[in-house]
């Protein structure tokens, strides 16, 4: 029940105006008092803190609230408590007007390397938790918030406080693990609980990574440290012993108003009736920034103690409009916990549905006259509308109490768990005549069947009076899939599963209600699907990680875990990313303006109404570039040939005038039919040249051999980049020559300058590229920074000042491209025993509007076998061209798609013939000796080793075995198993690619500059390359230093990518480092007593150079297309992974309950990069293959574009048990200091996860009397599972005829 509160006309009080109008904002940030006398009502936290206050530790990641980056900490004065409210909040949709006598502490204001760091911080660094550290200030403040509060939290409240905070790089364990030891769980002995030292050593030499590298677990987590390091404001301080009064901010479009008093907001709503009512901004926020609304006056009633109040009434608690979700979920867990749980039914309804609501920084901040208004299917009258008049105010919501016969349960099923939008939500109550088991009243609400809730009365009405058995079940769910339709073109799409979960969350409800009657009514025998019953808990995860201890000289860094170079200064804020670098004194703000068709000619361009606005400098059309409009491989013209094309550009003095103009451009066209999906590429045969084919053997023959023949296909969708750091480029013209230098998020700095000076019409010895680090890439800054890098080096030159432009996340993903789409057809032949004899198999990928790089597709050949020799195969490779943005490198390139369908066949084969997958797969993994398709001899194989480790360490065997006897005891809920390998080629597959440089100075002092040719985007490169450098000089790697990638150090570099960079940018140090050795050895002989330092004076007074130049390129490869000759690739990459999964047959979910990961990465350079780059790949793998789903119209519209719609794992996706093992003693002679490449290959090893959710969809489908193969798409979604489980349910929802309806989104 909500009340409403009807406004009057009342007269208003406002204070202290400025000469502006507006009144002054006051507020604290770290500690130092801030008075803001023009505050802008459409200014965000964020946005002043970096531009005005130049404090860039806090990041933006998505200006959405869904991925945490900018997470602040406010302290909020509660006037009722008398205390300062600590909490987390999302500084990207903080409102700055909002923040009136609110305390703000940024990551800078809690620690720093020069000052002290926090602990906070000191842990995520030492616990390996941070790789690009884009992430790391926001969780870090998360973390920091929480023990505020909280100062010894439970591992259940550290695993909610980061709900709202996503990271790419780490795969979160190394995060939870040393954020663990803060806990009322975690902790070490400090070394005092085993004779050998540490609590947490393991044996064999190998040790837990976490542990060991951390030394002062007393000190952290004594309470001392939780006092802020500047605490110089105070209670009194944001109290001021004063009420605090009515406030008005006036803005160029808005005006911001602050009632201090219920009669004066009801006064302003009644003369502003079309005014939003804003407390958190959680909504308004992103219409203003995603939808281009415009509302001029904003009421905020923050200061009203009428809307935070909590009233205890005799029939339930009534909470005001403005209480937050979090603390509402305080005062009913209180209610739950002392009440009669007769009376709670509704509270942990509405509990367990908030659980699930967003992060805690939304909670922390979003909300929920005086006639009453029930709030049922009439409440909401529209998608985000309400009964209520345009003259009302929500003033409460009234949550009732259960009654004695009353059962109350709440369901949400949504792609991801934790911070998402659900799929289906239903909220259902049924009441009982008292003493028996008959209905007597009961109500079914859905949400997201319609725009607003809908309650399924028909059914309902029917099921009154019924007693509540297996009768009354088959007649609900027949009802109800009657009353519950959707148009099979409706908005969100997945009409079939939205209709069965209807049907699946009711029987779940069912059965609670039939468990809970037994205990009450004692009517009914027990409950057979108990499993079912109980509500999602996750575990505690716990992890172990193994490695080989380098027995070497004590001084030698190289095989040991140091600490990532940079991780203490990104946990602090310090480190510097593109768009951290300080404004320049002239400094204009760039923004694209885009294609919104996917296929068309441009007739006209109408810039008149972006003319007018504000803070305008110039407009930037093809007519503008002076020298090539070329970018890559796309050439442009009037046609534009996917939505998001580039089409031209505004240059204004913000980023927010020049984003307003660009949306104010208005262009007509002339559209074309676009091609969007692989179908429809394959039907028009649009493919680019030329088309790749691998063959070895004789086909014909081995099908002839062939005990059985079959066929299949599968479907792999792409994949967003999704790097924390959006692309950025601040392009700064030299005044003279041409000259230009680029501050660039890229990982190709020699490309971007080729194209940039290609673009200005200069040589490119004219423009300088620097990159000092990326908040991630994943091959996604490889090419395609290019499209933004040309445009924003065009408008600098042309206006003769620096430009910047940072792309909003959703201009990155509508933009940029992704990871292709494959479809892959095949046909395998086999032997009874299970060996594979023939394959024949064809792989299409959606290449989008250009060929970008086109490799992709000859990547995927080279591993479509993935780790089984086939004596007979042949492969075909198409790539599609699409009216999509251009596809592009992503972590794998290719490779992932070729060994899924390689997996997807193997499996087809096991369930063929009734045996084991595992059994096949091991039946048919290459030996030492063997040779690839492509004709390369495997000489150094350790599958074998891997996959027995694998096997052993997962306890495969007995895990089997309790699955097994699981599955037969569990209608409802099944579990899988699967045990999949890798084997990944390293090398780039152009040759002339495979090439590095390097240059090396020391200065008289004894230190060491290192520059190499590539880019540290969180992958360690830059440590490991310190740690070879340490090695091969033979000196402490404190004295060596990297500063930054460029252009005009090390020239012609290849792009860091294809796992190479550790092999390649190593080997060229190490040669520059001998160079340098051996000019510093007649020295060290004259004086071998001497010290570094002496030995590099003398040098220098000797007019010895004190600077090389080192060079490396790969030897011995080199493959050819035409005759299938030649050495693809330098050496293979091993991996095995065995994944256990548990699937909710009923709604689809799934949970990720153990994955046993054995790596070979040969010798390793640093072990702790390495782990964390293995378990960062399985975790990106597994978003690829269960979670994360790009959606396009027919019309080539990208529908998911940020974090709100677009889910990567997060936090809770992690399996509950985690083991990762560094194969032991597995030397490789071909990379530097025997090490491999470890960045792409762990990927795939995620698919054991897909491979175990199909073996779990088996058991399923077996229990409605279906055997054998079957297709099931990747990513394996909770909609595809629940599909794939047929049952009852699904049946009474079939499919709509394909070609009878428009799709929301089409399979591209």
């Amino acid at each position: 029940m909500e009340r409403a509160q009807e406004t009057g006309n009342m007269g208003d009080r406002t204070g202290t105006k400025t000469r502006s109008g507006s009144d002054e904002l006051i507020f604290f940030v770290n500690g130092k008092k801030i008075v803001e006398k023009n505050a802008d009502p459409e200014m965000t936290l964020l946005t002043y803190l970096r531009r005005k206050l130049g404090l860039t530790g806090t990041k933006l990641g998505c200006a959405e609230g869904g991925c945490g980056a900018c997470t602040v900490m406010l302290s909020r004065y509660q006037t009722h408590t008398k205390q300062l409210l600590h909490y987390a909040s999302n500084a990207c949709l903080a409102p700055l007007c909002s923040l009136h006598l609110v305390a703000v502490t940024t990551v800078e204001g809690i620690g720093s390397v020069a000052r002290k760091l926090h602990p906070v911080q000191e842990r995520i660094a030492k616990a390996h938790g941070s790789q690009c550290g884009f992430c790391t200030p926001g969780i870090v403040m998360s973390m920091y918030a929480l023990l505020r509060n909280n100062p010894t939290p439970m591992m259940a409240d550290m695993e909610e406080a980061f709900q709202g905070n996503l990271c790419r790089c780490t795969g979160y364990r190394p995060i939870l693990e040393g954020y663990k030891t803060f806990t009322v769980e975690g902790g070490c002995c400090g070394g005092r609980g085993q004779k050998n030292g540490c609590c947490m050593s393991n044996v064999n030499g190998a040790q837990n990574v976490i542990c060991c590298a951390i030394d002062m677990y007393n000190e952290l987590i004594s309470h001392i440290v939780f006092v802020p390091l500047l605490p110089l404001y105070s209670t009194q301080t944001l109290s001021k012993d004063r009420k605090p009064h009515s406030l008005c901010f006036h803005g160029e479009r808005m005006t911001w108003l602050q009632p201090d008093s219920l009669d004066e907001f009801l006064n302003l709503k009644w003369k502003h009736p079309d005014a939003r009512v804003v407390v958190g901004n959680t909504e308004v926020g992103q219409s203003v920034k995603f939808k281009n609304m415009v509302y001029p006056v904003i009421l905020a009633p923050t200061f009203i103690p009428e809307l935070s109040a909590v009233t205890h009434a005799e029939d339930g608690i009534v909470f005001g409009a403005a209480c937050t979700l979090s603390h509402m979920a305080v005062v009913l867990r209180q209610a739950v916990e002392s009440l009669p749980p007769h009376k709670t039914e509704v509270f942990l309804a509405v509990l367990e549905q908030l659980r699930w609501f967003a992060g805690v920084q939304i909670r922390n901040v979003a909300v929920n006259g005086s006639r009453e208004i029930q709030m049922d299917d009439g409440f909401f009258t529209g998608y985000r509308r309400t009964a209520l008049q345009p003259q009302q105010i929500l003033l409460s919501i009234h949550i009732p109490y259960s009654k004695k016969v009353e059962f109350v349960s709440a369901y949400k099923q949504s792609p991801r768990r934790e911070d998402d939008i659900s799929i289906v939500t239903a909220a259902m109550s049924v009441t009982f005549t008292p003493g028996t088991d008959v209905v007597e009243n009961l109500r079914l609400s859905f949400g997201g069947m319609a725009p607003t809730t809908v309650l399924a009365k028909k059914t309902a009405n029917r099921l009154i009076g019924r007693p509540w058995g297996e009768e009354l079940l088959e007649e609900a769910c027949n009802s109800m899939a009657e009353e519950m339709s959707l148009d099979p073109s409706v908005p969100g799409g997945m009409v079939t599963y939205r209709r069965t979960l209807t049907l699946s969350l009711f029987y779940k409800f069912y059965l609670t209600v039939l468990q809970k009657l037994r205990l009450q009514v004692c009517l009914f025998p027990i409950i057979r699907f108990k499993q079912q019953l109980s509500l999602y808990h996750p575990e505690t995860p716990s992890s172990v990680q193994i490695y080989q201890v380098q027995q070497s000289n004590q001084d030698d860094v190289v095989g040991r875990p140091i600490m990532h170079l940079s991780a203490m200064k990104q946990a602090t804020g310090e480190a510097v990313y593109c768009d951290d670098v300080p404004l320049y004194e002239n400094e204009l703000y760039l923004s694209l303006i885009t294609s919104s068709k996917a296929h068309a000619r441009i007739l006209s361009i109408d810039t008149s109404g972006a003319e007018r606005c504000p803070g305008v400098v110039c407009f930037l059309f093809a007519d503008d570039i002076p020298g090539s409009n070329t970018a890559g491989s796309l050439k442009f013209d009037e046609t534009v040939t996917c939505v998001g094309h580039i089409i031209g550009a505004v240059v204004a003095k913000t980023q927010l005038q020049a984003q307003r103009a660009a949306k104010a451009v208005r262009i007509e066209y002339e559209e074309r039919q676009p091609v969007i999906t692989i179908q429809e590429a394959i039907a028009t045969q649009s493919f680019y040249q030329p088309i790749r084919t691998i063959q070895k053997g004789d086909l014909e023959l081995g099908f002839k051999h062939a005990d059985h023949i079959l066929e299949g296909e599968m479907h792999i969708g792409g994949q967003e980049h999704f790097y924390l750091e959006t692309n950025v480029t601040l392009a700064v013209p030299r005044g003279e020559d041409g000259e230009m230098e680029l501050f660039v998020s890229t990982q190709a700095p020699t490309h971007t300058q080729s194209l940039v000076a290609m673009a200005l019409g200069v040589p490119a010895n004219r423009v300088v590229v620097r990159v000092k680090r990326m908040g991630g890439g994943f091959g996604g800054k490889e090419s395609r920074t290019t499209l933004l890098s040309t445009v924003v080096a065009v408008a600098a030159n042309k206006l003769k000042r620096p430009v910047r432009c940072m792309l909003d996340r959703d201009e990155d993903m509508l933009i940029t491209g992704g990871r292709h789409p494959f479809y892959g057809k095949y046909k395998v032949g086999f032997l009874n025993s299970g060996r594979v004899v023939a394959l024949d198999v064809t792989y299409y990928g959606n290449a989008g509007n250009s060929m970008d790089l086109s490799q992709i597709v000859e990547r995927a050949l080279f591993h479509m076998e993935n780790s089984y020799r086939v004596p007979n195969i042949r492969g075909r490779g198409f790539l599609c061209r699409t009216n999509l943005p251009s596809n592009t490198a992503f972590r794998g390139f290719g490779g992932p798609q070729g060994m899924m369908v390689a997996e997807n066949w193997m499996t087809d084969v096991a369930q063929s013939l009734g045996k084991s997958p595992e059994e096949v797969r091991r039946l048919n993994l290459y030996m030492k000796g063997d040779s690839t398709p492509f004709n390369q001899v495997l000489d150094q194989i350790t599958l074998d080793r891997c996959w027995d480790e694998c096997m052993s360490r997962s306890g495969y065997q007995q895990r089997r075995i309790a699955i097994d006897l699981y599955n037969r005891q569990n209608r409802w809920t099944k579990r899988g198993i699967a045990v999949v390998p890798t084997k990944f080629g390293i090398s780039f597959t152009a040759l002339f690619l495979n090439q590095a440089g390097a240059l090396v100075h020391i200065y008289t002092d004894g230190s060491v500059l290192l520059t190499h040719g590539g880019t540290e985007m969180g992958q360690g490169l830059h440590t490991k390359m310190v740690q070879v450098a340490s090695r091969v000089l033979g000196i402490p790697s404190s004295k060596i230093h990297i500063s930054e990638t460029s252009t005009n150090t090390v020239p012609n570099t290849s792009a860091t990518a294809a796992s190479a960079s550790s092999d390649l940018n190593g080997a060229a140090l190490k040669n520059a480092c001998e160079i340098l050795l051996k000019r510093l050895e007649p020295f060290k002989a004259k004086n071998p007593n001497g010290t570094w330092e002496d030995w590099v004076k003398a040098a220098y007074f000797d007019r010895v150079s004190l600077s090389a130049n080192g060079f490396y390129k790969t030897p011995d490869i080199g493959y050819d297309f035409e005759t299938n000759s030649g050495r693809a690739f330098s050496y293979f990459s091993y991996g095995v992974a065995c994944s256990e999964v548990e699937i909710d047959c009923l709604t689809g979910s799934h949970k990720n309950l153990s994955t046993t990961i054995v790596m070979d990465v040969g010798n390793s350079l640093n072990p702790a990069i390495d782990i964390g780059q293995v378990e960062g790949a399985f975790m990106q793998g597994l978003g690829l293959f269960t979670l994360e789903e790009l959606h396009y119209s027919p019309q080539g519209v990208l529908l998911t574009r940020g974090p709100g719609s677009y889910k990567i794992p997060a936090f809770g996706d992690i399996p509950t048990q985690l083991t990762v093992s560094l194969l032991r003693d597995a030397p490789n002679d071909k990379a530097i200091f025997a090490s491999k490449a470890v960045g792409e290959p762990p990927l795939f090893l995620a698919s054991s996860v897909f491979y175990a959710i199909k073996d779990a969809i088996s058991a399923a489908r077996a229990e409605s009397g279906i055997t054998g193969p079957f297709r099931l798409d990747s990513p394996a979604s909770a909609e595809r599972i629940r599909n794939a489980c047929s049952d009852r349910f699904t049946k009474l929802c079939p499919l709509a005829e394909a070609g009878t309806f428009i799709p929301w989104s089409v399979q591209v």
